[in-house]
């Protein structure tokens, strides 16, 4: 299939990092889970809307593109909860009793009023709420592995592989990748299932991404791979 990034590279690109052996594909593992990173409504704004419309209300939005990913991302939750995988779900929220400087990202963005904790911006879209026993991790910083018990989390369920879901592809879900890239699990990243305010910046990390950290497959792909799974313990 066309890969969303190919537009933004030039030949030397491709000889590149195909002559170097990037890219390699790993495939997904014997215990996967599923992580949702921030597909709460300060990132996709309450309907799908222009983005410049959007984050009049919530700065962060990242416009009607969220409102794309949102339904491949359930498309992949409604199979990870069929074939009983874990599902995490990560949120920000800028704490009411600071001034939230450097938050997920550099300046104090999270002290608006939409995203500081309890408010409406830091829940999870209803289109993905979670069900009971699915865990929901608090966040200060890019990445869902760092300052959270993400790591403890999938040692419980003796996780090998994490699907990794949400936004922003340039932000939080690139590092997360990389994180569990570097804790040594297998990544995958559903293409459709990821999103961010810029274009651009979008396709280029998952071309990066792809060639180094995970496996950026279709949503079709993802799905097919877990229906396979032959380990469906039950989760207790």
């Amino acid at each position: 299939m066309a890969r969303i990034w190919e537009k933004f590279l030039d030949e030397r690109d491709g000889r590149v990092y195909s002559g170097a052996g990037l890219g390699k594909s790993y495939g997904l593992g014997k215990r996967p889970a599923l992580i949702i990173v921030d597909v709460q409504y300060g990132f996709t704004g309450d309907k799908s809307e222009e983005i410049e419309k959007s984050i009049e209300k919530y700065p962060t939005s990242c416009g009607s593109v969220s409102w794309e990913a949102i339904p491949q991302i359930k498309r992949v939750l409604d199979k990870a909860r069929e074939v009983e995988i874990p599902v995490i779900y990560t949120i920000i929220e800028g704490d009411k009793d600071s001034n939230n400087d450097r938050v997920a990202i550099k300046g104090q963005l999270f002290s608006h009023p939409e995203l500081l904790e309890g408010a409406k911006g830091t829940k999870v879209v209803e289109e993905l709420q979670p069900l009971k026993g699915e865990v929901i991790l608090s966040k200060k910083k890019p990445s869902a592995f760092f300052g959270t018990p993400l790591v403890t989390q999938l040692t419980k369920y003796n996780v090998d592989s994490v699907i990794v879901t949400g936004c922003t592809t340039s932000g939080c879900v690139r590092a997360t990748v990389v994180d569990a890239f570097s804790y040594n699990y297998t990544v995958i990243v559903p293409e459709e299932c990821v999103f961010d305010r810029g274009i651009t910046t979008h396709a280029m990390n998952l071309f990066d991404m792809q060639q180094k950290y995970a496996d950026v497959i279709s949503t079709d792909e993802v799905i097919e791979e877990l229906a396979k799974l032959k380990v469906r313990e039950k989760i207790k």
